[in-house]
């Protein structure tokens, strides 16, 4: 099989992918790139979840691309109205057409002799081998293949269907059935008010809470503007309010955490009204933000609660059984299904094997500059989002910032670029400072974040903006060399 040749090749089609090749295109005109999707569809996460309710838990003004207007009254979509959006994204900007589907990422060797990636990719027709110039990954940070279940006494016995969320049967039929649905996360908060029209009742079941608050789905400020100032100039408008909303709400949060819990569990109680045991549910013994907190739009969740349809249980499961599961309380809870909205498993690179000049690369022995790229691994970026905001914020930042590096290279004619940690001042850190338990699971796997900056990563868009977009790139950590 014939070797192809690009200058960047950007692993992933979904929402950062998109967004990357839209970047790569229109900043570096001259680079050739290509796309490569391991499944056969555009809008990775997007596509992947299909389960009832699916949805965005970001507004889409900033979930949403910067050049390309979300126009949907909806600030809060639903999955399918996504990967409608960042398909159209692909086609407007014939993006599709630099798409490789069915070509998965396996292997990836850098030479500093002939300063190229040599790739290996999986494909229908056999291993393709391509060479690229910078490598761009965009391919999210959890195993696509399968979610995290964790393991219960019993779970044999059960005679009803056991599911996780990732892997949802497209012939599911929930009509008349009772679920409970296991988690307190997001994708539980999504799928109880979601399978509620349906099943004869719905039982979310946590272990512990997760702080959770209520906004409504269309953004009145936003669809106002939209019809007195032109669509960009709107959009623009909107998408910074929700930022400066997003890291206003996150300061709070972190510098007066008990003022905004006792706001939090306040508007619970305003919305399901008195006599229902707030405290136990929905109290967490952390504070706001240690943990990302879970949006419900216009109170979904806490409607159906109210309503009846849904219950919510705050114990540990003992065992399942034939019928359910009986928790540690001795409370037995029948259901026909079973979901395991229990989390994912974290997979930055996708697993794939990394060689830097013959020496295999360890993700857990690196450290991660400017939150995109990784010490000692030459012409390398990885597209990952913020925690507190919105996925592409960051992914949008970090394409630019690709595109800035890969023009001073050519204007320098520099070939490679690559992060050194010479600092002795510089001590390891946690990459990410979150306690939820996907990053607690995967945490030895991960490369780690430095003390002070460039290693730092400090989760702010302001900061951010000024040093990725603005900031100098030859700052001294960065080594620049040429082909020999």
């Amino acid at each position: 099989m014939e070797t192809l040749h690009f200058d960047v090749v950007i692993v992933g089609a979904g929402l950062s992918g998109i967004g990357a090749a839209y970047y790569v295109q229109t900043e570096c005109p001259r680079k050739s790139y290509t796309v490569l999707e391991a499944r056969d569809a555009i809008g990775g996460t997007w596509d992947l979840f299909r389960y009832p309710g699916v949805r965005s838990d970001s507004d889409m003004y900033t979930l949403g691309y910067r050049f390309h207007p979300w126009r949907d009254p909806k600030a809060i979509a639903d999955g399918p109205a996504i990967l409608s959006y960042i398909r159209e994204t692909a086609q407007t900007y014939g993006i599709d057409r630099h798409i490789r589907f069915r070509h998965k990422l396996i292997h990836a060797e850098w030479s500093s002799e002939t300063m190229r990636w040599t790739l290996q990719v999986a494909t229908d027709a056999g291993v393709q081998a391509i060479v690229c110039q910078f490598l761009y990954s965009c391919g999210g940070y959890y195993d696509y293949d399968q979610g995290y279940t964790p393991t219960w006494p019993g779970m044999e016995r059960f005679q009803g269907q056991i599911i996780h969320p990732q892997q949802w049967p497209t012939d599911l039929d929930y009509t008349g059935k009772r679920v409970i649905v296991i988690g307190s996360g997001a994708t539980a908060v999504t799928l109880v008010p979601a399978m509620t029209d349906r099943a004869e009742h719905v039982t979310m079941l946590q272990r512990s809470p997760t702080y959770i608050f209520s906004m409504p789905s269309e953004d009145t400020f936003a669809n106002t503007i939209r019809r007195l100032l032109p669509e960009q100039a709107a959009y623009v408008v909107a998408r910074w309010r929700a930022i400066l909303f997003t890291i206003y709400s996150y300061f709070m949060a972190r510098r007066f955490p008990q003022t905004v819990k006792k706001s939090l569990l306040q508007a619970i109680r305003d919305q399901l009204g008195p006599g229902f045991e707030v405290e136990k549910h929905f109290s967490p013994t952390y504070n706001p933000w240690d943990q990302r907190l879970c949006l419900v739009p216009d109170g979904d969740l806490f409607n159906v609660i109210k309503a009846g349809k849904a219950s919510i249980v705050t114990d540990e499961i003992e065992t399942f059984t034939e019928r359910g599961i009986c928790l540690k309380s001795g409370e037995e809870l029948p259901a026909d299904i079973i979901v395991t909205a229990t989390g994912l498993v974290m997979r930055l690179m996708k697993g794939v094997t990394m060689i830097v000049d013959g020496r295999t690369i360890e993700l857990n022995q690196l450290m991660s500059y400017k939150g995109m790229m990784l010490s000692d691994v030459p012409n390398l970026a990885f597209a990952i989002g913020y925690t507190n905001a919105s996925w592409t914020l960051k992914c949008e930042l970090t394409s630019q910032y690709v595109c800035r590096l890969l023009n001073y290279m050519d204007q320098q004619g520099y070939a490679y670029a690559v992060p050194r940690q010479h600092d002795p001042e510089v001590l390891p850190e946690p990459v990410i400072n979150f306690n939820s338990g996907y990053v607690l699971r995967a945490m030895d796997s991960l490369p780690k974040q430095g003390s002070k900056p460039p290693w730092k990563l400090y989760q702010n868009y302001i900061l951010d903006l000024m040093t990725l977009k603005h900031g100098q790139l030859a700052d001294g950590t960065i080594e620049f060399g040429r082909a020999r």
